[in-house]
């Protein structure tokens, strides 16, 4: 919440308040930036050359990988909500 007036009001319309850390999302979105700009540096490569070559095709599916990888680490830190 941005303030003790926003807490209280959400605690008295709805009798519930969830506390829901998202720094897991800043390292997510982190990851995906540095993933993304090395996607990009391939893609500049195989326009520059005209050639694909299987070193670009395997770092492609390691970092394909990795997205995997962190989606999935992301998700299982989501909070269950039960009611």
């Amino acid at each position: 919440m941005k303030s003790k007036s926003a807490f209280l009001r959400k605690l008295i319309l709805y009798g519930y308040v969830y506390d829901v850390d998202y720094n897991f999302l800043r390292e997510y979105n982190t990851e995906l930036g540095r993933i993304s700009s090395s996607l990009n540096q391939i893609a500049k490569r195989i326009n520059s050359t005209n050639h694909i070559y299987q070193e670009d095709m395997d770092e492609v599916k390691e970092l394909m990988k990795q997205i995997w990888h962190t989606q999935k680490s992301m998700l299982s830190q989501q909070p269950l909500i039960k009611r």
